[in-house]
């Protein structure tokens, strides 16, 4: 097969990119036969296997090649690939998937379990779509027993609430990271890799104003930090091509990136609406992404050679954006919230005022995160070191509004949609670092009314995203509602905007089909159960233990270097294992939280420490003498 993107896009060239793509199709046994039909359908009769090769390719040269210019050859490409792959046997070709595969899949598992239950058959229910679920125990289940289908599990999750298809959902996520993003790979977009359209629904565009951060959001707590390099390899190019924008957009220093890019690292504004296409942040807030690799990992190779250089071209931008008001802030201006509309003073519907709350808190949040890593790398005597740090101060702060809500523009203005889709003006909540319990207790009360006014109301990526947040305040049970909210099941011929929900394969729906809210999915549980900082650990914060009362965690990630394993019984703490194999230093020091308890810890690379569910250590043992199975319930 033989194709091209003709384009609306690349006019000069109306074949644009040209794509190619080879079915083998091989098979055993001396009586085989090969039919081709209709000239589009191939039947196999009287073999004993077949195995189906599909091997594909374009002549995408990169961003920076126009597709009239590309010299790659997709065609011959298939053809060298299929030869590389023709003499090998469909067994070693399954191992090495697996192989790799598994390697990073089987680094995190996940149990969540009910309490005993008196409800006979209520139990034998959910433990047999507990069996039929997994393809590891497909031979134990009985040949007679009608198995749920994945839509019916989904349907029937509002009465039964079956814990372990939130874990299947949370595994799902991990799954789909795994697949769509891997080094070498390119970025994953709206809909990872599984679009099925030669024009996709908003492009299929990486989309920098939530979606594509929140594809990303899984990486590092759910333990896949190598799923992220197509990300930095992304904001590499963003940053060549954003210095462009910066300079001739803006007479800037630095680098910059609005909403939406392409696959060609499109940094300038969008077409179409102010609303949405005039937002200089997006760049920024991908640059949040460097850092927070560096607090997961302590990479500090990472952290100089990669990440400082982007962030620093990042910084100059901003501080050339930023400029002084009347009354001494520094401001940006023009300033939007990512599509959303406020009511101006005389009454008509405006989107541009200045130093809109989320421009505020990811600027903040990018400064703090530079000042940070200046310090890790010893460049804290950098002219622009001093300028971030003299700058700071003078942005402005969040505001609380009259009804208790955090203010999402520079004034009170009236919002005209009140459950609006995006939660920009609480980025410092989540993913952000800016609202604290312990900093800012006034600002942690106005964002759970924030949530409270939003509603519950929204496409896929807006529920994950309030999981989240309500997650990060600690607050189980919304965390849950907004959870049981996204799994409902949704009929893809007669879904309505914004609805959310899941299809019947467990893709998520804005709808149409948007893979952000899957990934955002796994990256809140993740942050009910474990949360952290350089130098805190909070266990189970935000578990709904009514719900999920027994449960089991292996291999979660948390900032510091640090991996943990928890195990949970009738909503108590049992036990809890944590180790660190931070290269750089031989010991870190961690606060460890649990229920108001708060205990010290001197974590040595390399050793594995067990607390109790009291938070004291029972004993220490090498890695390779760790308990493998103990956590598993």
């Amino acid at each position: 097969m033989k194709g091209s993107c003709p384009g609306k896009r690349i006019q000069h060239n109306p074949h644009g990119i040209q794509f190619s793509a080879i079915l083998d199709l091989k098979i055993g046994g001396t009586d085989g036969v090969i039919h081709i039909l209709d000239n589009n359908k191939l039947k196999v009769e009287a073999s004993d296997w077949a195995v189906l090769l599909l091997v594909a390719s374009s002549s995408f040269s990169g961003p920076f090649t126009a597709p009239s210019d590309s010299k790659k050859d997709p065609t011959s490409q298939c053809f060298t690939t299929l030869s590389s792959i023709s003499n090998v046997s469909y067994s070693h070709l399954y191992a090495r998937h697996l192989n790799d595969y598994q390697g990073l899949f089987h680094r995190v598992s996940l149990q969540l379990m009910r309490s005993t239950r008196p409800n006979i058959s209520e139990d034998r229910s959910l433990e047999l779509k507990r069996l039929t679920s997994s393809v590891a125990h497909s031979s134990l289940v009985d040949s007679t027993v009608t198995q749920a289908s994945t839509s019916d599990r989904v349907k029937s999750f509002q009465t039964d609430e079956d814990p372990s298809l939130v874990e299947l959902l949370f595994q799902y996520g991990r799954y789909l990271l795994i697949s769509s993003s891997r080094p070498g790979t390119q970025v994953a977009n709206l809909q990872g890799i599984w679009n099925k359209d030669l024009e996709p629904v908003w492009d299929g565009a990486p989309h920098l104003n939530i979606n594509l951060e929140m594809n990303y959001w899984p990486a590092l707590p759910c333990n896949l930090s190598e799923c992220q390099e197509p990300l930095f390899d992304y904001i590499s190019l963003l940053s060549v091509n954003g210095s462009k924008t910066a300079h001739v957009n803006y007479q800037a220093n630095g680098w910059v990136a609005h909403s939406k890019s392409d696959i060609w690292a499109r940094t300038s504004a969008g077409q179409g609406d102010v609303v949405w296409a005039l937002w200089p942040m997006g760049g920024a807030w991908l640059c949040t992404h460097l850092w927070e690799h560096y607090a997961y990992t302590m990479d500090e190779d990472f952290l100089k050679y990669k990440a400082y250089p982007l962030m620093e071209g990042c910084v100059s931008f901003l501080l050339s954006w930023l400029i002084e008001d009347s009354e001494g802030y520094l401001e940006t201006n023009p300033s939007t919230s990512p599509e959303h509309y406020f009511i101006a003073p005389n009454g008509e519907p405006a989107c541009v005022s200045q130093s809109s709350t989320m421009d505020v808190a990811i600027i903040n949040e990018v400064f703090s995160t530079f000042l940070s890593a200046a310090e890790v790398i010893g460049r804290t005597k950098d002219n622009i070191v001093g300028e971030v740090r003299k700058a700071q101060p003078r942005l402005r702060p969040i505001n609380i509004a009259q009804d208790g809500s955090i203010m999402e523009w520079v004034k009170d203005f009236k919002d005209p949609e009140v459950h609006h889709r995006h939660l920009s003006h609480l980025f410092g909540l989540f993913p952000g670092h800016t609202i604290t319990f312990k900093e800012t207790p006034a600002l942690i009360e106005a964002a759970e009314k924030s949530l409270y006014k939003r509603g519950e109301e929204g496409p896929g990526w807006s529920t994950t995203w309030k999981t989240a947040c309500w997650a990060r305040l600690q607050n189980s049970s919304n965390a849950y509602k907004m959870i049981k909210h996204l799994i409902n099941l949704v009929d893809p011929d007669h879904e309505r905007p914004f609805q959310g929900g899941l299809y019947s394969n467990l893709f998520a729906a804005h709808p149409p089909f948007q893979i952000d809210a899957n990934f955002g999915f796994a990256a809140a549980v993740a942050e009910m159960l474990v949360q952290s900082t350089l130098s805190d650990l909070f266990l189970l914060p935000a578990l709904p233990w009514e719900k999920w009362p027994n449960g089991s965690l292996k291999g979660l990630k948390a900032r510091g270097g640090t991996t943990v394993n928890i195990y949970w019984r009738e909503g108590d703490l049992q036990e809890v294992g944590i180790w660190s194999e931070d290269q750089t230093r031989t010991t870190l020091r961690k606060r460890i939280h649990y229920r108001g308890t708060m205990v010290t810890a001197d974590l040595v690379s390399g050793l594995f420490y067990k607390f109790n569910g009291q938070l004291k250590c029972l004993n220490t043992c090498s890695l390779s003498e760790m308990p493998c199975s103990s956590y598993l319930v």
